[in-house]
């Protein structure tokens, strides 16, 4: 169980921080880049329900995938280096994000995808409030992608395939939700090549 009751604790003040291993590293590290982009995705995701109409199901889906970025934070922020942290006892199970998870997310694609009227051309950030909205989200999602993929490649630095799938495929949850929201594709905000030369 997590207790938070101490938000302050003056230990961060040197320009480091504390990963779940209890290994302190700079507060600029990759790690902290990466879980940091996946926290912003999520207060951008919250932002996005606000702006949602009528659409509960879909608000649902959402909270349920800001529950699961806090899974993935919890996965960065313990790294898998083949051995747990010093402080965990014998029953100690690390929180990874699983192919369920996953897989959940590809099956509200589809879902949603099948409601959808074929695109014609790539789609502007715009229509409804959420829409664009979702956007945001979206392009943020893909940044926290970035840089877990940058993480993944360097020595020591392990990111599951979990964790990258899921990124990769919430961008893609994200860019459908924005479809669905905005009168299921009919209010997409098309771009036109060249339009304005």
């Amino acid at each position: 169980m997590v207790v938070l009751n101490k938000i302050y604790t003056r230990t961060g003040d040197d320009g480091s921080t504390a990963l779940g291993t209890g290994e302190r590293v700079p507060k600029q590290s990759l790690r902290i880049w990466s879980y940091g982009t996946v926290d912003e995705t999520n207060a951008a995701i919250g932002m996005a329900r606000l702006n949602l109409p009528n659409e509960p199901e879909l608000d649902t889906q959402l909270g349920r995938i800001q529950n699961d970025l806090f899974d993935l934070g919890a996965d960065l922020c313990i790294p898998d280096r083949g051995t747990p942290p010093s402080w965990a006892g014998p029953d100690y199970v690390p929180l990874r994000v699983t192919a369920a998870q996953v897989k959940r997310l590809e099956d509200e694609i589809d879902a949603m995808n099948g409601a959808l009227q074929p695109l014609r051309s790539f789609v502007l950030p715009g229509g409804a409030p959420a829409a664009a909205a979702l956007h945001v989200a979206r392009t943020i999602c893909r940044r926290a992608e970035r840089h877990m993929a940058e993480l993944a490649s360097l020595p020591d630095e392990p990111v599951s395939d979990a964790a990258m799938r899921y990124i990769n495929r919430l961008s893609d949850y994200l860019f459908v939700a924005s479809r669905y929201v905005n009168s299921r594709g009919s209010g997409d905000v098309l771009w036109v090549p060249g339009a304005n030369r």
